[in-house]
């Protein structure tokens, strides 16, 4: 495909260039993309109750705007034509408290205390947050979502419970858009999943 061609391969063999060639590729101005939070069909009853959730826990490579592109498992580059509107782990963030706030299921879905007491803490670890490449010529590309929630009880700070969640979708193909469209997907799967389980943990 032409972005594989050119675009894509020309920023893997950006290590092998020039510094000036390596400023003038991370001084080009890039397209910056956000992703959609779950609205559900019917919302859950609220009672009184307020949930925190923290910026998300990211390894290095997860843990920026760029979006994080691996040609193979231990490899990992970023595309050069766009971004993320926030760092992963803040979009990931945003994403949960919207979500969450919309589910019905708190009074209050906040990032920080704001002077209140919460009822939970949610902690958030975010693991994968990549397109990966297909494995074979010609195969689809895959987005990769992967976390580990825990939810808090903040009256004692105890671990009421803790899971992996992790979701997938084909990317159309190796077109910026098309990539962002396979994270959006993929994230909605996620934030579903998440978005039950903390209201089942939480009741």
């Amino acid at each position: 495909m032409i972005f594989a061609r050119t675009a894509l391969m020309a920023f893997l063999s950006l290590a092998g260039c020039g510094a000036i060639s390596a400023v003038n590729v991370a001084s080009a101005p890039l397209d910056a993309f956000t992703l959609s939070p779950v609205r559900p069909a019917a919302a859950a009853k609220s009672g009184g109750r307020h949930l925190i959730i923290p910026v998300a826990d990211a390894t290095g490579a997860v843990a920026t705007e760029r979006i994080l592109v691996k040609p193979n498992r231990l490899q990992a580059v970023y595309l050069p034509t766009g971004r993320w509107v926030d760092p992963a782990p803040v979009l990931v963030q945003s994403l949960l408290v919207a979500s969450l706030q919309a589910s019905g299921g708190f009074r209050l879905v906040s990032r920080d205390a704001e002077g209140l007491t919460p009822d939970f803490v949610l902690l958030v670890d975010l693991t994968d947050f990549q397109a990966e490449a297909p494995a074979n010529p010609g195969g689809a590309w895959l987005v990769r979502v992967a976390m580990t929630v825990s939810v808090v009880r903040d009256e004692d700070r105890s671990i009421l419970a803790s899971r992996r969640i992790e979701a997938t979708a084909p990317a159309a193909s190796d077109a910026v858009l098309d990539i962002v469209n396979g994270f959006d997907a993929a994230m909605t799967t996620a934030l579903t999943d998440a978005t039950a389980w903390v209201l089942r943990q939480t009741r």
